[in-house]
């Protein structure tokens, strides 16, 4: 599914240092209604989307989330599947203490932008060429807490207003 649905070849290499490093950052979403053979010759759910991310410190001074991964297939996009990752990993990184989150993005992905942005990630910096396939790329920041240097109205600077993200979400 990642293959066919990110601009971005990667190595299976890369899929398994985020699983086996950050397994609670990882979230797979499937259709109910739906089988599909699985790498052991068994059928099983059909998986339907992805996000793969990590938390690391930053500079020594933030905790940093960064989404490396999000994609969903082809045929189940436009039904906020998509957004029902993203608010899982942003929820899993708040619980474990982001500062802020990080991701990038193809310039052209007008609806990846409108996703990120509507949720509050705030465009930082233009990468040129930044993917393999010469495309330029936005790095985009969502603020968590007021050690992130990026401003945004989703900043944190007390529990009464913290942005509430669900623990989980039916897929």
């Amino acid at each position: 599914m990642i293959s066919h649905d990110l601009s971005e070849p990667y190595s299976v290499y890369v899929y398994r240092y985020f699983i086996s490093s950050w397994p609670n950052l990882c979230f797979l979403a499937f259709d109910e209604d739906q089988e599909e053979k699985q790498a052991d010759g068994s059928m099983g759910k059909k998986a339907i989307g992805t996000v793969v991310c990590k938390l690391e410190e930053y500079r020594g001074c933030r905790s940093r989330g960064y989404i490396a991964m999000l994609a969903v297939k082809t045929d189940y996009r436009g039904q906020g599947i998509a957004k029902k990752l993203i608010d899982l990993a942003i929820a899993a990184m708040v619980d474990l203490k982001a500062d802020e989150i990080m991701l990038e993005t193809e310039v052209n992905n007008a609806a990846a932008m409108s996703l990120y942005e509507n949720i509050g990630f705030v465009r930082t910096k233009r990468l040129h060429r930044y993917y393999l396939n010469s495309n330029d790329a936005f790095r985009l920041i969502l603020p968590i807490t007021d050690k992130s240097c990026q401003l945004s109205r989703y900043l944190v600077h007390s529990e009464e207003n913290a942005p509430q993200f669900p623990t989980h979400a039916v897929i």
